[in-house]
C-alpha cells in the first residue's frame, strides 16, 4: 500500500464530504460544517494555510551538521518527530460514516504509535466519541492525550479522572469548542473563568493543556492558572471565521510564555517544512488534523503511519538545508526576514 492507493480509497469512501484535494487549503469545502470545511465563507481555515505557506525558510547548504535528530520528549514520553495527530473526531458528522467512530479514533491512535509519535483523542458534546477515543488511547497503553471538551467543571473533571485511568500521557481541554456546546440550565457559554481552570488543574496529577489560545493575554492567564501546555489553535478555522491565522499569533504568543509550559499549533500545516517554521516561531510541537482524514480513511493504522513516515521525511530534508542539527535547537534565524 503507498499513498496514491491510500487517497484512491479514501475518496471513493468519502463519496465528496471529502473531495482529498492535493492541496488541503479549504478552498472546495468552504463552508461545509459539519464536513471538513471551514466556518461560515471558510476564510479562517483558508488563512491558515496561507499563513504557513506564506513562511519562508533561510536556506543554508554550506554547513556540516550531522543527521538530523528530528526527536522531541514530551512529559517524559520520547516522540520520533515533534508532530501529534490532532483530536479528530465525529465520523459518522464530519466524514460521512465513511467509517465508524472506533475506526477512526483506532487508526490515529495505532497509526501515530507505529510511527513513534501519539494521537489526541476527540470529544463531542453528544455520546459515544469520547468514549472511543478514550479506548483507543487505553488500547496503546496510554501513548496519547485525552481531549475534553468544555462541558462545565465537574463534568470536566470526571472525563479527565477517565483520562488518567487511561494512563494517558496529558488532557487538554478544548477551550475553543465553547461554542458548539448546546445551552443547558446552570452552564455558562464560555469556556471557563480562571478560577475554574485551577480547579481543573489542581484536580489531577495529569499536565493539563488548554486547546484554543490565540493571544498574549489568555496564554499569560493559562500559566497563571497552572496549566502545563496550550496549543495556538482556531479549530482549524471552524469556530470564529473573523479570526486571524494561528501562525500569525504564534510567535506573540510563544513570546510571551516561552519556558513556562509547552506551547503547540495546529491549522494549516501541510508538510515538514511548515512544522519546522512552527518550531522556529516559538512552538515546541504542532498537531495535524485534516490531512490525516485521507490516510485513515483510506489506509488505517498504516495509512497514518505512512504519512508520519512523509512529514518526517519532508521535516529532515527542510532540517538539512537550514542547517538544523535537532529539534530541540531550532533557531528562529532560519526564518527569512528575521534579524
Amino acid at each position: 500500500m503507498d499513498m496514491r492507493e491510500i487517497r484512491i480509497k479514501a475518496r471513493e469512501k468519502l463519496k465528496g464530504v471529502c473531495r482529498v484535494c492535493a492541496n488541503c487549503d479549504g478552498r472546495v469545502c468552504a463552508g461545509e460544517v459539519p464536513g471538513m470545511g471551514g466556518t461560515g465563507s471558510g476564510a479562517a481555515f483558508m488563512e491558515n494555510v496561507r499563513a504557513f505557506r506564506a513562511v519562508k525558510l533561510n536556506l543554508r547548504a554550506l554547513h556540516s551538521s550531522p543527521v538530523p535528530d528530528t526527536g522531541t520528549e514530551l512529559w517524559g514520553h520520547s516522540l520520533s518527530l515533534p508532530v501529534m495527530a490532532a483530536p479528530l473526531a465525529g465520523a459518522a458528522v464530519n466524514m460521512g460514516g465513511a467509517l465508524s467512530e472506533k475506526e477512526l479514533a483506532d487508526g490515529l491512535h495505532a497509526g501515530s504509535r507505529a510511527a513513534g509519535t501519539i494521537a489526541w483523542s476527540g470529544d463531542a458534546f453528544v455520546p459515544g466519541i469520547f468514549e472511543a477515543g478514550l479506548a483507543a488511547v487505553a488500547a496503546q497503553g496510554g501513548c496519547g492525550i485525552v481531549t475534553v471538551k468544555p462541558h462545565g467543571v465537574e463534568e470536566s473533571i470526571r472525563r479527565i479522572r477517565m483520562a488518567e485511568d487511561a494512563g494517558a500521557v496529558a488532557a487538554a481541554v478544548d477551550v475553543d469548542a465553547a461554542a458548539f456546546r448546546p445551552p443547558a440550565p446552570g452552564l455558562s457559554v464560555g469556556a471557563g473563568n480562571p478560577a475554574d481552570l485551577e480547579k481543573i488543574v489542581r484536580s489531577t496529577k495529569l499536565p493539563v493543556i488548554l486547546k484554543g489560545i490565540m493571544t498574549p493575554d489568555e496564554a499569560v492567564a493559562a500559566a497563571a492558572a497552572g496549566v502545563s501546555g496550550i496549543v495556538v489553535s482556531n479549530h482549524g478555522g471552524r469556530a470564529l471565521e473573523a479570526c486571524p491565522a494561528t501562525a500569525e499569533v504564534l510567535p506573540a504568543v510563544a513570546a510571551a510564555v516561552r519556558g513556562r509550559m509547552k506551547i503547540f499549533v495546529d491549522g494549516g500545516l501541510r508538510t515538514g517544512a511548515d512544522v519546522l517554521k512552527a518550531l522556529a516561531m516559538g512552538a515546541d510541537a504542532a498537531l495535524i488534523g485534516r490531512p490525516l482524514v485521507p490516510p485513515v480513511v483510506g489506509g488505517g493504522a498504516e495509512g497514518v503511519a505512512l504519512y508520519f513516515k512523509k512529514l518526517a521525511s519532508e521535516l529532515c530534508a527542510a532540517m538539512i538545508l537550514t542547517g538544523t542539527g535537532a529539534v530541540r535547537a531550532v533557531s528562529p534565524r532560519i526564518l527569512y526576514g528575521s534579524a
